[in-house]
């Protein structure tokens, strides 16, 4: 995969970060990257002041540098910097911020050595993780604390995964075939100094996303054929007429999941079902449209030049400011936070109307058995209220709970790192709650025991393969956890759309 600094989509960092694609350079990138770090030096040699280069950061940016203390400042800025804290960040986070930061070089606007582009590629293309502690970054002035571990592995300290072992930084890079650098003016700041991880861990949390939305769609297909609904209210002229892209998409989805279903054949039903089935199309909905906004933000980002200062070598002039702010990617991701949340309850609330004889459509009460001798699927509905509560809990904005620091010269950061930490949660519940309105709604039109439709018959099927029907009772939690993994793994979703085509 080429990088250029401008053709980075989700999609693939995610094949970066995952699936282990290797990345180069574009020759013109390269060509770039050269010719911004020989106008750097040219300014050096003038003694031109430059924040971060010749002077201190932060609070000490008014601080001028002697030559001498500028070769020896990128150092000391990488150790002062790397001050997280806790366990480390999942390598797949790691390897997308380096994709990132690879890919913000790429402008030819950051004023670092070209050795230091390549060996940010070769350890990615070597497997060379390094270890990062997931929490301590504020989000503005970049993931400094996270990205000076990184930096200090490609200095031949600290600690990083080669092979699945975790090793002295200089080992794992000597195994790799490596060698560590030293730094020099500006290349350590150029390092470290943008949202990188932050949104790094937003691209990959988008695209699990997406793909747990629609596997939501399924879900509720599978819930309004269980639940006999009025079918009516997912008429995509319906939704048309009133605009939203993100509704009709649904309302699209779900008419493809319940096609060829007995729930479409005339008979009696309810002239309105309850707002947690017909107000499907417009909630769902409304999480994709959140979503495409929040993509366009984060795939602005992973393609912007996120760096302070930047040097423009066109113009020969740098300029300060604060392009590592991570507000424009917090601010959507925490709307996210809230989308999937919403749609967790519109689950849970679904899987209610499965349980409760009084709103079953004929189903038996908590689609037991034998009501009174077993119990069914009683308990599962608490299970997921407690994991629904934890997501609205997490729910709570971060990009709105700066805490000013370093003397009050950086007294607005966004909490971007915090949005990301919590979003993984988010999904991660997220997963089992879609998991338990899985197992109700398979075990719901098993009782009704009509023609499913063309998806909800597949999902059917892969739900089978790891959760039989709850006939006796028995112990629940292996089911729960199953599932969720399931959903996690998105293998229903991808079953479905080899059946019946993508869901968009």
């Amino acid at each position: 995969m080429i990088l250029d600094g401008t053709n980075l989509t989700i999609e693939k960092l995610v094949k970066i970060a995952r699936e282990g694609e290797e990345v180069s350079l574009s020759p013109e990138a390269e060509q770039r990257i050269v010719e911004c770090r020989k106008m750097l030096e040219r300014k050096l040699e003038a003694r031109e002041v430059m924040y971060g280069v010749n002077t201190g950061i932060g609070e000490f940016s008014e601080t001028l540098l002697t030559d001498e203390e500028a070769s020896q400042f990128q150092k000391y800025l990488v150790y002062n910097h790397a001050a997280g804290i806790g366990d480390p960040a999942p390598q797949e986070y790691v390897r997308a911020a380096m994709a990132s930061r690879i890919n913000v070089h790429c402008h030819g606007m950051s004023a670092m050595r070209l050795e230091i582009t390549k060996l940010m590629v070769d350890m990615l293309n070597r497997g060379v993780v390094p270890f990062v502690c997931q929490k301590g970054s504020v989000g503005a002035s970049g993931d400094l604390a996270p990205m000076s571990q990184i930096a200090l592995v490609m200095m031949g300290e600290a600690q990083a995964w080669y092979k699945g072992e975790l090793l002295p930084g200089v080992e794992a890079l000597r195994r790799a075939g490596l060698e560590p650098i030293v730094l020099k003016p500006r290349d350590g700041l150029a390092i470290i100094n943008g949202s990188n991880l932050l949104n790094a861990m937003n691209a990959l949390h988008l695209y699990d996303m997406n793909r747990w939305i629609k596997q939501a769609e399924i879900a509720a297909a599978m819930t309004l054929e269980a639940l006999n609904a009025n079918m009516k209210p997912y008429d995509v002229r319906l939704h048309e007429v009133r605009g939203f892209p993100g509704a009709v998409r649904t309302a699209r989805a779900l008419n493809r999941c319940i096609k060829g279903s007995a729930v479409l054949e005339p008979r009696k039903k309810r002239v309105q079902d309850a707002y947690s089935m017909r107000s499907t199309p417009q909630v769902l909905g409304a999480a994709h449209d959140a979503l495409a906004w929040a993509r366009s933000q984060v795939e602005i980002e992973l393609n912007g030049v996120g760096d302070n200062p930047i040097f423009l070598p066109d113009e020969n002039r740098v300029l300060t400011g604060a392009n590592f702010q991570g507000s424009p990617v917090s601010l959507p991701m925490d709307m996210m936070s809230v989308a999937i949340t919403m749609v967790s309850v519109m689950s849970e609330r679904r899987l209610n109307r499965l349980m409760n004889p009084a709103l079953s459509e004929g189903l038996p009460p908590f689609l037991a058995e034998k009501p009174g001798l077993y119990s069914g699927h009683m308990l599962s509905q608490y299970t997921a209220c407690s994991l629904i509560v934890e997501q609205r809990m997490l729910s709570a904005p971060a990009s709105c709970a700066s805490i000013p620091a370093a003397a009050d010269q950086e007294d607005f950061v966004s909490m971007g790192m915090n949005t990301s930490i919590k979003n993984e949660q988010i999904l991660k519940n997220a997963h089992g709650v879609l998991g338990i309105e899985f197992i109700a709604a398979a075990d719901g039109l098993d009782h009704r025991a009509q023609k499913m439709g063309e998806g909800s018959r597949v999902a059917h099927d892969v739900i089978r393969k790891y959760v039989s029907y709850l006939g006796e009772d028995r112990p629940l939690f292996p089911d729960h956890t199953v599932m969720a993994k399931v959903v996690e793994s998105c293998e229903i979703l991808e079953a479905v759309e080899a059946a019946i085509g993508p869901l968009e």
